[in-house]
């Protein structure tokens, strides 16, 4: 199995506002997948119809070699949702046991694991605090610190790094160099344009569609321009004057 996520003409719609027109995206074994687009573009959707959260209008999903959605699949990977599910009332080091022993993850391995994550996402003096008193900033933290447990061959994070400061920003990124390294993959959604130069491939989403996917040296040569925003505005501009085109 070479793709670890295959979308083959994705579509969704909700009623006749259509999200998701024709999405086609995959990510192979160790590499780092970013989807970049405007607020709005359908990043969310894409992953919850790629999850099975959400029944796809047409197309398919394909994740770690399965139809979604599929149980078994999902307690593979480690998803970090946009909006963090936690237990409020319980401390961190609580949410990170009951995360981890849902994903079979117990014992000693668990205690190490949860060691080593929190250090990634510097958590380690607070593991203790009730969730409740966190800050918006540490919750993304913790919910990272989650999805990082078990070791989960395939990473699906959207927006992570949303409310954190640059340099622990960097340093999660360290992270999931060294995670793509052992043959990990990773998707992920971001607004963060400079976090996109760190992907091996990246989906520019628009309008419910991929309508640029490849390497960030490679797209910033094909539009000639020196950054990934430079593309994406870029490719913007294109598409809607493509767009007005159509019409007239």
């Amino acid at each position: 199995m070479q793709h670890l996520i295959e979308l083959d003409h994705l579509a969704k719609s909700f009623g006749k506002r259509v999200i998701l027109h024709d999405v086609n995206l995959t990510v192979n074994r160790g590499e780092i997948v970013g989807l970049i687009g405007p607020s709005g573009s359908g990043k969310t959707t894409t992953i919850k119809t790629m999850l099975g959260m959400e029944k796809a209008t047409s197309g398919t999903a394909l994740v770690l070699g399965k139809k979604m959605p599929n149980r078994l699949i999902l307690g593979k990977i480690g998803y970090m949702a946009q909006s963090d599910a936690l237990y409020e009332s319980l401390s961190a080091k609580e949410n990170l046991e009951f995360f981890g022993e849902m994903k079979g993850v117990t014992g000693k391995k668990l205690h190490s694991e949860i060691t080593h994550v929190s250090r990634v996402v510097e958590l380690t003096d607070y593991l203790n605090q009730r969730v409740s008193g966190y800050s918006g900033g540490m919750k993304r933290r913790l919910s990272l610190a989650i999805a990082l447990l078990g070791q989960p061959e395939l990473l699906i994070l959207d927006e992570p790094t949303v409310g954190i400061d640059p340099a622990l920003r960097r340093k999660i990124w360290k992270e999931l160099k060294v995670l793509r390294d052992r043959g990990q993959s990773i998707l992920i959604t971001t607004h963060v344009m400079d976090e996109t130069e760190l992907t091996d491939r990246v989906a520019l989403l628009l309008h419910g569609d991929v309508i640029a996917f490849d390497s960030p040296q490679k797209l910033e040569k094909q539009y000639g321009v020196p950054t990934i925003e430079d593309v994406f505005l870029t490719a913007e501009k294109e598409e809607e004057q493509n767009e007005n085109a159509r019409h007239h």
